[in-house]
């Protein structure tokens, strides 16, 4: 085919997290492999990443944020069921506990989402190009629902679904992390239905993802390139894909500056950060996505750049993520 095999968005999660982190997105946005970012409007440095975007005009979504740090709608004046008894979010696996037992209201989901669509939109001046969880919440039971009508009543134009192709075949996970993998593919499958009742299913995911497998100290040239391999088994040679690579990068947290209200966590402080970013900004991997036939690319300009196919035609379909291994 005359054109590229893949359009890749490269998206950096956890922008505002803190300004060493945001430092590292930065670089490698302007390296020219990060393509897109996500915002944590409760993060400590959600204000000067917000400017950064601004200044250096990076599509930016919003990284919605129900499982780390204080909250920025009503939660924070009042008891809630998003909430500790200290008043921070449960954590990535306590909320997904109390979802699981159904001790979540699912209105003061909206609310807390809502409140940070209304956030971000203070700091930037205009919507989110996307919107994805943090944590992978927005794929959850129930909440899924909620946002999928929020993400509709807002006009947001994409979402994520986290379903990496043969991420449970992927021997160098740890079994914990293999694990909350599994997860997170089985809860994007369930939310497929709820996104697309509330037409999040033309222009709304890519055809692909890939991150669950490359996360920290798993990325490498050799494993971006070999998901995305593995994500063209069976399509069509004429089709061009579409995919999303989910990244961490930048410079690890030093505590105590950081964080979404209560400090950094070690995820952040981490020398993982710094190994994606260096991955990313090599020049070996642009080098080699451009032999393999892949183009770096923003998410707008995925419904810019299909001159031959109709413009109502969803990026994602279901026979393609949703097949085994």
């Amino acid at each position: 085919m005359a054109g590229p095999r893949v359009r890749l968005v490269v998206t950096a999660d956890d922008f505002g997290y803190c300004p060493r982190r945001d430092e590292g997105i930065v670089e490698a946005f302007l390296a020219g492999t990060v393509t897109s970012v996500s915002l944590l409007v409760n993060g400590a440095a959600a204000e000067s990443a917000a400017e950064l975007a601004r200044r250096h005009s990076i599509p930016t979504g919003l990284h919605a944020n129900l499982s780390e740090g204080r909250p920025v709608g009503p939660a924070r004046q009042g008891a809630s069921s998003l909430l500790s008894r200290e008043g921070f979010f449960l954590g990535k696996m306590g909320f997904r506990e109390a979802v699981a037992a159904g001790d979540v209201a699912l209105p003061q989901v909206r609310e807390e989402l809502e409140a940070q669509l209304s956030r971000f939109r203070e700091l930037l001046g205009r919507a989110p190009t996307h919107v994805n969880g943090h944590q992978h919440v927005h794929v959850l039971p129930g909440v899924c629902q909620v946002f999928a009508e929020s993400l509709q009543a807002y006009g947001v134009r994409f979402t994520r679904l986290p379903l990496e192709r043969g991420v449970s075949g992927c021997a160098w996970l740890e079994d914990p992390a293999r694990a909350f993998a599994c997860t997170v593919e089985q809860d994007a499958r369930a939310a497929v239905g709820p996104f697309s009742r509330h037409g999040l299913c033309t222009y709304r995911w890519t055809d692909a993802f890939v991150g669950l497998s490359t996360c920290g100290r798993h990325m490498s040239a050799h494993r971006v390139l070999g998901a995305l391999a593995r994500a063209l088994e069976g399509i069509p040679a004429d089709h061009a894909l579409t995919a999303e690579l989910m990244a961490h990068p930048g410079y690890p947290s030093v505590p105590p500056a950081g964080g979404c209200g209560e400090g950094p966590d070690a995820f952040s402080c981490s020398w993982e950060r710094l190994h994606e970013l260096r991955v990313l900004t090599a020049p070996t991997l642009r080098a080699q996505l451009a032999q393999d036939g892949v183009q770096l690319c923003a998410l707008d300009d995925l419904e810019s750049k299909r001159p031959q196919e109709s413009p109502a035609r969803p990026l994602w379909n279901a026979s393609w993520s949703l097949t085994p291994p």
